[in-house]
């Protein structure tokens, strides 16, 4: 079976300038340049740091770190999922998604959800005994969190921007 069959390969090239006609999606270089791409940047390192500050501790003796970890971990995800749209310009072969309204809605979503995730981490520090290895992960997880916090609401300005510009 090995070698014995050939495959012939057709190729065609299509006059269409439709972006959905093209198979191939495209890098856009500029996207990270831009003030929404270093958000989003910002938003998937920092996100990071808050779960795995959390992660390396023995966050499940204090139950309000289940919903830090768990905003944390859902955000950072979606956030890279949007950043892998963004860099691949996916958006353009999907155009019947209003993408500024769900960037709004994420981003908004996002700031109200990390603003509770903050201030749970940074009422649940008390839990730990000053100076140890949880007290100074969940301190840094606190700081980061508020970090991540602001990266969401600055996407969500400019997220409504693009939507008010679009409408």
């Amino acid at each position: 079976m090995e070698g014995s069959a050939t495959r012939t390969v057709i190729t065609s090239t299509s006059s269409s300038t439709e972006n959905f006609s093209n198979p191939t999606l495209v890098y856009d270089r500029q996207f990270l340049r831009t003030a929404s791409g270093l958000l989003v940047f910002a938003e998937i390192v920092f996100g990071l740091l808050v779960w795995m500050l959390i992660a390396g501790t023995e966050y499940f003796r204090v139950s309000a770190f289940g919903w830090v970890m768990f905003v944390a971990i859902l955000y950072w995800v979606l956030t890279v999922i949007f950043l892998i749209i963004y860099l691949t310009m996916a958006y353009n072969r999907i155009p019947q998604v209003p993408w500024t309204t769900v960037g709004l809605f994420f981003n908004s979503s996002a700031t109200v959800m990390y603003v509770v995730a903050a201030a749970v981490d940074a009422a649940s520090i008390s839990h730990a005994v000053k100076g140890r290895h949880n007290y100074n992960c969940w301190v840094a997880s606190t700081f980061f969190a508020f970090l991540v916090t602001l990266c969401y609401a600055g996407s969500t300005y400019l997220s409504f921007k693009f939507w008010r510009l679009e409408g």
